[in-house]
């Protein structure tokens, strides 16, 4: 299932042995989309410490609660590697977080969690391997092997850029789904109300042909009136397979789950 990437501020991460504090913002890598750090407020625990929480971290939500479990406990996150969230995270400072939790690293296989597609599995003690690709893996894949750091971007500080297709502006992002099991960016949420008023589309990460991070521009490969075409988004509630492969269809573009995408070289 999908989430609202602004709907999950605020929840609550509990530790093995109390909670932690409340999700303030996620950090992706601008290769793949994915999510590779929540960003959690500590409160008066830690002193206003802001720490990153990993997925791979993540036991089974409680949707109703608004709680996220963690398999770590509060103890190992005030003995955790201090990371100024304020500032770009560093290739070194990642290695460092991951070798105190004993985290194999995410960028070590063909998927998007390192040799597999869920970042539960690489919890200490579960298998690796054996779990479908994702397509774009490559691109941070060959990133990681030239020794370039992979930008890790704050989801809260794209919300608010400007998307231009083709042919001119369609809106702007207000906000992003994220796949509950892979932590995936699926789409943006793209208000188009300064040009079509009173819509929302979404838009795929794999459609867009470039940003600009400095000017906080999107451009992406479709026509405006395509993208006039496709259907409103209203909830997350409404969306599901069957309605994915009609947006995808619309668009003639290969589903993410299609045996085509997973395969892909690109």
């Amino acid at each position: 299932m999908l989430r609202s990437a602004t709907e999950l501020h605020d929840y609550v991460i509990a530790a093995t042995d109390g909670d932690i504090g409340h999700v303030k913002d996620f950090y992706f890598d601008d290769h793949s989309w994915v999510i590779r750090y929540l960003v959690v407020h500590t409160g008066t625990w830690l002193a206003g410490r802001r720490v990153l929480i990993s997925p791979i971290a993540l036991g089974t939500p409680k949707w109703d609660d608004r709680q996220l479990p963690v398999f770590i406990t509060r103890q190992q996150v005030s003995n955790s590697p201090d990371i100024d969230t304020d500032r770009p995270v560093s290739q070194q400072q990642e290695q460092d977080y991951y070798g105190f939790y004993g985290y194999p690293y995410y960028w070590g296989g063909i998927g998007i969690w390192g040799g597999g597609y869920y970042p539960g599995f690489l919890q200490p003690g579960m298998r690796q391997g054996d779990f479908p690709p994702d397509y774009g893996i490559t691109r941070e894949q060959k990133a990681r092997n030239a020794g370039e750091d992979p930008n890790l971007r704050s989801c809260r500080e794209v919300v608010g850029y400007h998307i231009d297709a083709i042919d001119g502006d369609i809106g702007h992002v207000a906000n992003m789904l994220v796949d509950e099991q892979s932590w995936a960016i699926r789409y943006l949420v793209v208000d188009t109300s300064n040009w079509w008023g009173g819509h929302k589309v979404l838009i795929a990460p794999e459609w867009i042909s470039s940003v600009e991070w400095a000017s906080r521009q999107v451009t992406v490969g479709l026509t405006r009136q395509a993208v006039k075409e496709s259907p409103d988004y209203t909830s997350t509630e409404e969306l599901n397979r069957l309605s994915e492969a009609g947006l995808f269809a619309r668009y003639g573009r290969d589903a993410y789950w299609s045996p085509e995408r997973r395969h892909s070289p690109s």
